[in-house]
């Protein structure tokens, strides 16, 4: 992350917070996350230099017309200082900045399959405990750890998966 996308996230969290809009731009932020990052062709349009700055603004504000006003303010404040480039990093550290102000993180939890919802209430209880913060889960499906899990929160990530146990031992093995 750049300086200067952590600098325009802390600023509009700032007057989010003053017009009692967190939460809303915190809906855009993460609807902005998605999009570019679901779409390659937004990601270049937004990084080319051969696009004219009007031409993004405008289309910035096609593809997000139901954001809320402060973020369409956020569009123009990019385009004007010719950094519409960063607004990926300012959508993803304006997430972050929300989430350590309420508390919340997010848990990844790596499985072999899709977890239910009394295991997705043992991991956060977990993720609780070990960190004393709330967390949203996100559940990756990856077949190769063939059972257990593996839970990433921040720094901290605790392996219990099959595929890893199987690597100590034949580690212990072979020594």
């Amino acid at each position: 992350m750049s300086r200067a996308a952590i600098r325009y996230a802390k600023a509009v969290l700032s007057v989010a917070q003053d017009q009692k809009n967190a939460e809303g731009i915190y809906s855009d932020m993460k609807d902005i996350l998605a999009t570019v990052e679901g779409s390659q062709e937004l990601d270049l349009f937004l990084n080319s230099p051969l696009v004219k700055s009007e031409v993004k603004h405008t289309s910035l504000l096609a593809i997000f017309k139901t954001t809320d006003a402060q973020t369409k303010k956020l569009f123009k404040v990019l385009i004007t200082n010719k950094r519409v480039a960063l607004l990926p990093s300012v959508a993803a550290q304006y997430v972050l900045l929300y989430d350590q102000l309420q508390n919340t993180q997010v848990a990844t939890v790596t499985t072999a399959v899709a977890l239910d919802a009394a295991l997705e209430a043992k991991v956060l209880a977990k993720v609780k405990e070990l960190t004393g913060n709330e967390a949203t889960l996100e559940n990756t499906i990856d077949e190769s750890i063939i059972g257990g899990f593996i839970l990433r929160v921040g720094d901290l990530q605790y392996n219990a998966s099959v595929r890893n146990q199987l690597t100590s031992l034949r580690r212990e093995l072979r020594n």
